[in-house]
């Protein structure tokens, strides 16, 4: 046998698990949760601008009726619609018979608070911030205590009527009026 043909083997021999190696390609990130689009709920501050209208324009808070009261135009149902949802029903209302083309924006202003709960060091009602993840809400709350159970999280979500259990990652989103519940650990 050559030296060729040995030197040539053990390239090979070394060579083939990296080239395995090299051919595998890395799984694909696992899709994010799904986020449900943001609908408006009673008691959030809303800012809504009608553009050349100053007297249309300012600070309005939904009603515990779900309902936006608006100078000129009176109340429109606003819980349970997105932000661009009532933009759409108040230049719909605006157009009819008030203003010619209508142009109007809805920004929050303060959102529904989130509520940690359990095994945390101060639970309680925190502000909202957009993009808010459990871990965050749980920084809020100064913190797991030393029996909490930091692989899990238990959310309920505004209006729906049972928890669900999650993995705690750093990208499970929390939306407005979210309940986070944290559990006892058990050894």
């Amino acid at each position: 046998m050559s030296l060729r043909r040995v030197v040539l083997g053990h390239a090979a021999a070394i060579a083939l698990p990296f080239a395995a190696c090299a051919a595998q390609q890395p799984a694909p990130p696992a899709p994010a949760a799904a986020v449900p689009a943001y609908t408006l709920g009673a008691g959030e501050a809303l800012k809504v601008t009608t553009f050349g209208e100053p007297t249309l324009t300012g600070d309005f808070t939904i009603d515990a009726d779900g309902n936006l009261p608006l100078p000129l135009i009176g109340a429109i149902p606003a819980a349970g619609k997105t932000a661009q949802q009532l933009e759409a029903a108040i230049q719909t209302r605006l157009a009819d018979g008030f203003l010619l083309n209508p142009r109007v924006t809805v920004e929050v202003k303060s959102y529904k608070p989130v509520y940690v709960l359990g095994e945390v060091n101060k639970p309680g009602e925190y502000a909202y911030i957009p993009g808010m993840t459990a871990l965050a809400a749980v920084a809020k709350a100064e913190g797991f205590t030393y029996r909490a159970q930091q692989k899990k999280i238990f959310i309920k979500r505004a209006g729906e009527s049972a928890e669900r259990e999650l993995a705690l990652k750093g990208s499970v989103a929390i939306l407005p009026g979210d309940t986070i519940r944290i559990a006892e650990r058990y050894f």
